[in-house]
């Protein structure tokens, strides 16, 4: 049994594409009028692999918070591979609204990390959603950059010569290659150098903060620029010295105060 699935709390759910974990911390949906905090995980993350970051936006924000694991991922159901290059599209476009109406979870904030980020931003601008009330993206993509190919490449030859197999393993059991080449295979295709979301943020009107490491080793600032130019929306930056990729995980008491800010912003 993998460490996500060995945790206590866990539920099911199932989607479109198979059946998801996900857990809750701080309230519970006891009060309709409180609206969740809907975590993303990032391209290789799962329920596990946000540790206690979950239960600290609870106590910070005093809001139910929802952590999931995608399918692929963690102890939810395996994923069909090669990925579509389309894969966080669909995500954004069929999986979380089918896990936001089987739970039935209307006021809502999506907080979202790297590809859970990229899964947001779709999600807020495919359609009119109806309870969603803004969105928190950290270490977003709307678009490839070559410093994300450059360190994803590094990560595959770290996943085949390297201890990254096994620290995986750990988070993800019989899911590890789901999880890794799904990400990594997608993300390496040549094609996927064309990938770009921004007609997706072009149409979003819902609040957006954005929250990035001015050290990030797969994305540059051209990424907040881009989306803070595009949303229609309220827009925050967020730019955090010292620290890469997860600023949940190198300045977490700073990303803390500004997620608690903004989402006590979104509900006045």
């Amino acid at each position: 049994m993998n460490e996500a699935a060995a945790g206590s709390g866990l539920h099911h759910a199932d989607l479109p594409g198979g059946r998801v974990e996900y857990r809750w911390a701080g309230p519970r949906l006891r009060d309709a009028a409180l609206p969740v905090i809907v975590m993303l995980h990032e391209g290789l993350g799962c329920i596990a692999l946000w540790k206690d970051f979950p239960d600290r936006m609870a106590a910070v924000t005093g809001l139910p918070v929802l952590v999931y694991s995608r399918v692929g991922y963690g102890g939810s159901a395996p994923c069909a591979l090669p990925r579509p290059l389309t894969y966080m599209h669909e995500e954004g476009e069929r999986e979380l609204p089918a896990l936001l109406k089987a739970l039935g979870i209307g006021k809502h904030i999506l907080l979202g990390h790297s590809d859970g980020a990229s899964i947001s931003l779709v999600y807020a601008g495919a359609a009119v959603r109806d309870g969603l009330l803004g969105l928190a993206v950290l270490a977003p993509h709307s678009f490839c950059e070559e410093v994300s190919v450059t360190s994803i490449a590094a990560a595959d030859r770290a996943y085949a010569t390297g201890d990254l197999h096994g620290r995986l393993e750990k988070y993800h059991g019989a899911n590890t290659d789901c999880a890794f080449r799904g990400w990594c295979d997608a993300w390496l295709d040549p094609a996927f150098m064309q990938w770009s979301i921004e007609g997706y943020v072009d149409r979003i009107t819902a609040p957006v903060l954005v929250i990035q490491g001015e050290g990030d080793e797969y994305g540059t600032a051209a990424q907040v620029d881009s989306i803070a130019r595009r949303v229609k929306g309220p827009v925050e930056t967020l730019l955090l010295p010292g620290c890469g990729h997860s600023p949940q995980r190198d300045q977490p008491e700073a990303t803390l105060k500004a997620l608690a800010g903004f989402a006590a912003k979104v509900q006045a």
